[in-house]
């Protein structure tokens, strides 16, 4: 049997997570960003067997691509995005926040929040690397090269995504033609 339970965070609720991203930003600046995303990497390994619900273990779970798209030198996050994904993996691996990890079941529900709340905040460069990650395994594998060994950067990405987009707009242009749907009066060559 399920039982589903929702949780609505009023602004004031929303402050306290705020306050303490901000404490976690501020103790991060101290911190190398490697080391930071060692000590996160080690408690996911750590969690791995610990039994959780599962929306705990979804946001856990999404850690990883958080990890991956603050440390690929490709994609070239911004600093400032940087900061933020570095902010959560500290609060994530502080022992002592909201609710203790070795709380059974519930320990880890702090730090889902604030993975939540920052995968809401970057959710369109998390949709971006994504993107990016996918259009480089492609690239390495249609070169017939290993993805890691392609320095593939975002830029290249992005040019590729734009020739993408023009091709997209060319053949849709070229089937309205053939379907009859439209036909080029107004700048028709003559």
């Amino acid at each position: 049997m399920a039982l589903d339970i929702q949780l609505t965070l009023s602004d004031e609720d929303l402050g306290h997570f705020t306050q303490a991203m901000r404490e976690a930003q501020d103790k991060a600046k101290d911190r190398k960003g490697a080391e930071i995303i060692a000590d996160a990497r080690k408690l996911l390994e750590e969690i791995q067997s610990t039994s959780v619900p599962s929306f705990i273990r979804e946001r856990l779970d999404s850690v990883e691509a958080m990890i991956d798209m603050a440390s690929d030198t490709g994609f070239g996050l911004p600093p400032e995005d940087c900061q933020r994904v570095l902010a959560v993996l500290a609060y994530l691996a502080e022992p002592v926040d909201f609710i203790p990890d070795t709380v059974p079941a519930l320990g880890f529900l702090d730090d889902a929040i604030m993975i939540e709340l920052c995968r809401q905040e970057l959710r369109h460069e998390i949709e971006a690397y994504e993107d990016f990650a996918a259009w480089r395994e492609e690239e390495a594998q249609r070169r017939g090269e290993d993805p890691a060994a392609l320095t593939a950067q975002r830029a290249d990405w992005a040019e590729a995504r734009r020739k993408e987009a023009i091709e997209r707009m060319h053949r849709r242009r070229r089937e309205s033609y053939i379907s009859g749907e439209w036909r080029p009066t107004l700048f028709s060559v003559r």
